[in-house]
């Protein structure tokens, strides 16, 4: 529709529109002369003397009906645009795949060629400038043939490319192919002059291989173009063109792909046909760019290649997914948005096949245009499909908007993606190529093959409760001077930073955690140093490892961390404690990094330290600290250890929890006000109150923190409602409710 009003104003009309959405497509119209209304309104019709509506439109639109009830003349779109190519010499360009990049292809040639034609194509065209122009000066003009409400056979073109013919838009063609023939039949039998068609398609070469007046093209030497093809690379394809089986010369076609080339042989012939010298065809092709959404490199790096297309039948599938192979990647990883539940039904074995040579497969929810939902019928059909015919690795991802969360957690170095479908997965596609580009500056930033940088890690790996979104960007330093790059990268950039620790007392909520999340976890952050009863560990060292050296060399003291799940940072952060010792009991000092990644060392005089809370430590972030101990005999290292580990048996439950929920409120123990409160056992989906101790709640095996959360809430309400005390949380609760990345 946006075509129509650029080639109607191009004609000198007022014009007027309306959609549903703005778009830039849209705000490039108003500044051309369009009257825009958004969203369909009874008075977007407005003083129209014509109303032209595509075939989403239908009755119950507000625009549409107040159109009907004026009595105004309506046209369908391809009415339309049969009338205003009425006036010059059309060539349309019709087949069930690869329309728009045949007719873009024709437009850029021709112009190249120096016949100014006007067109119109159903993509954004960054080669032609615009999907639609209309030239004064010159007598052809190149359009796409829609053939999916039947409309198709409105033109009565002095050119016909029929490219293929298959299956497609059943939702119309309720009888099938048979429909399918009839309507593209129809317009070869209304082309004034030649057709152009392709003999390695089946259906097409019944339909036209009788009809006088018209050129095949294909693999075989037999057609009247045919093509040898000589390399496929990741922006372009080198072969050789050959006229009734006779070498004319070689062309480097612009976009990639063996069924690019084909397109390109139906443009040749009709360039030849119009007199267009091979060298000046050869030159056009050559710098032809493909429409936005076919095969379009969103992202390329040493690393990952991200690319997009339209294809959402099995057949275009095949071609997009041979290309893409072709190309020889690592792994190839697909992410497929079926297009219409009709669609999806009636070819669901089809789709199966489609996706054979794929390494990885992820399914989304259907994307429905204007369909209702048909009962079984969703993404997942086509998942269990391409199970059963070869793909290994088949995912659901339903949520369009969040698929590239599990598709960006699955990567690895070496990988390309593939997205694909008519609906919205581009976003998909559009969302990994923006944080695969910050990844791999953070890697060439950082130059540490030990450090590990990933994407959208789920955090329930990362906390004992064992729920949690994903981080977006997930970086594990392995020294010092890699955490520290990576504070300054991420300051450089305006990405939040939060560190964390080994999640024993973190509660992140389903949305995951926006910007960067750094665990310095691994490497230096990972020693445990003794010198007499003096202790340095990193942040990285878990309290049960301080326990075991200390008790290894003979140091007393720190008994009680044997059974803390955390780790010293954490703990440092925290001022975590057990038998009625806390972590800046027994501090000596603190090195860290600040926000800016200069390092530090402060003693533990200069910390605020307070229960279960160091504030300075919010912003700061420790990466070692030093721990005074006193050399005891091991017998008495030993009892208190059993004393800790029997105490911690008895009182604390063994399944996946967070540890204490609540920080004590005066006068009662925060357990011991649960149980009083009648709310041990008490659940919320897989989340429940521990019955060992009721300041514990625990993952029964598939709660998600909203679960937890809701538990949590009901437990403070009642110990409002009932007590008229506010339970303050001792777990620190991070992240978003709903993922914003």
């Amino acid at each position: 529709m946006s075509g129509l009003a650029s080639l109607l104003l191009g004609l000198g009309h007022r014009v007027s529109g309306s959609d549903r959405v703005t778009s830039k497509e849209t705000e490039r119209l108003e500044r051309a002369g369009l009257d825009f209304h958004c969203p369909h309104s009874a008075d977007a019709i407005g003083d129209a003397e014509l109303v032209i509506f595509s075939s989403a439109i239908k009755p119950g639109n507000l625009a549409y009906d107040a159109a009907v009830a004026a009595g105004l003349p309506m046209l369908r779109r391809a009415e339309a645009l049969a009338a205003i190519m009425a006036g010059k010499r059309g060539i349309v360009v019709a087949g069930t795949h690869g329309k728009t990049t045949t007719s873009a292809m024709a437009a850029h040639v021709l112009r190249a060629g120096g016949l100014d034609p006007s067109h119109y194509v159903g993509a954004e065209i960054p080669v032609l400038g615009t999907n639609a122009h209309w030239s004064s000066a010159g007598e052809h003009f190149v359009a796409e043939g829609d053939e999916s409400d039947g409309s198709l056979t409105q033109f009565h073109p002095e050119f016909a490319i029929l490219l293929n013919v298959e299956e497609e838009h059943l939702d119309h063609y309720t009888d099938g192919i048979v429909g399918i023939r009839r309507v593209f039949g129809q317009l070869l039998d209304a082309t004034e002059g030649t057709v152009i068609y392709c003999a390695s398609d089946a259906e097409a070469a019944v339909l036209c291989a009788s009809r006088g007046r018209s050129i095949s093209y294909g693999w075989s030497a037999d057609c009247d173009f045919s093509a040898e093809v000589l390399e496929v690379r990741e922006g372009s394809t080198d072969f050789r063109v050959l006229l009734e089986g006779v070498p004319v010369g070689e062309v480097t076609l612009g976009v990639p792909g063996e069924h690019n080339v084909l397109n390109a042989l139906a443009v040749i012939a009709l360039a030849t046909r119009l007199g267009i010298g091979f060298e000046a065809v050869a030159e056009a092709l050559r710098t032809f760019r493909g429409a936005r959404r076919r095969f379009d490199v969103l992202y390329r790096s040493a690393d990952y290649t991200v690319v997009d297309d339209y294809g959402h039948h099995p057949t275009e599938i095949r071609a997009t997914i041979a290309t893409a192979l072709a190309l020889h990647p690592e792994r190839l990883v697909c992410v497929f948005q079926p297009h219409r539940f009709t669609r999806t039904k009636l070819l669901r074995e089809q789709f199966g096949k489609a996706f054979r040579g794929v390494d990885a497969l992820f399914v989304t929810d259907i994307y429905p245009a204007s369909e209702e939902p048909i009962p079984g019928i969703s993404g997942e059909t086509v998942a269990d499909e391409a199970r059963g015919n070869g793909v290994d690795e088949v995912f659901s991802a339903p949520d369009v908007a969040t698929a590239h969360h599990p598709v960006g957690a699955y990567l690895r170095r070496g990988d390309t993606v593939l997205t694909l479908g008519a609906g919205n997965v581009h976003e998909t596609g559009a969302a990994l190529a923006r944080d695969l580009g910050v990844l791999d500056r953070l890697r060439r930033e950082l130059d540490d093959p030990e450090t590990e940088c990933r994407l959208y890690e789920p955090m329930r790996r990362h906390t004992t409760i064992k729920v949690g979104g994903p981080a977006q960007y997930w970086v594990e330093p392995a020294s010092v001077e890699s955490f520290a790059r990576a504070l300054r990268y991420f300051r450089s950039i305006g990405v939040p930073v939060r560190v964390v620790g080994r999640g024993s007392n973190l509660l992140i909520r389903d949305g995951g955690i926006p910007g960067a999340v750094i665990r310095p976890g691994r490497g230096e952050f990972e020693e445990v140093r003794v010198s007499g009863g003096v202790i340095t560990a990193g942040v990285g060292a878990r309290f049960k490892k301080v326990s075991n050296v200390a008790k290894a060399e003979g140091v007393g003291g720190f008994e009680w961390m044997e059974g803390i799940p955390g780790n010293v940072g954490g703990g440092l952060r925290m001022n975590a404690g057990a038998m009625g010792a806390q972590t800046f009991d027994q501090v000596v000092s603190v090195s860290y990094l600040d926000g800016r990644g200069d390092l530090h060392e402060k003693a533990a005089a200069d910390f605020a330290a307070r229960y279960r809370d160091v504030p300075a430590l919010v912003d700061n972030y420790a990466v070692s600290a030093t721990f005074r101990g006193e050399i005891a005999p091991a017998e008495e290292i030993d009892a208190k250890l059993r004393e800790s580990m029997d105490k911690r048996k008895a009182s604390q439950p063994v399944a996946a929890s967070a540890g204490c929920i609540f920080k004590n409120p005066a006068g009662v123990p925060a357990g011991q006000l649960v149980e009083e409160l009648g709310m041990k056992d008490a659940r919320v989906g897989e989340a429940r109150v521990s019955e060992v101790h009721g300041n514990f709640i625990v993952n029964e095996g598939g709660a998600r923190a909203g679960d937890v959360l809701a538990l949590i809430e009901q437990i403070r309400d009642r110990a409002r409602a009932e007590r008229g005390i506010e339970l303050e949380t001792e777990v620190q609760i991070i992240g978003q409710e709903e993922p914003v990345f």
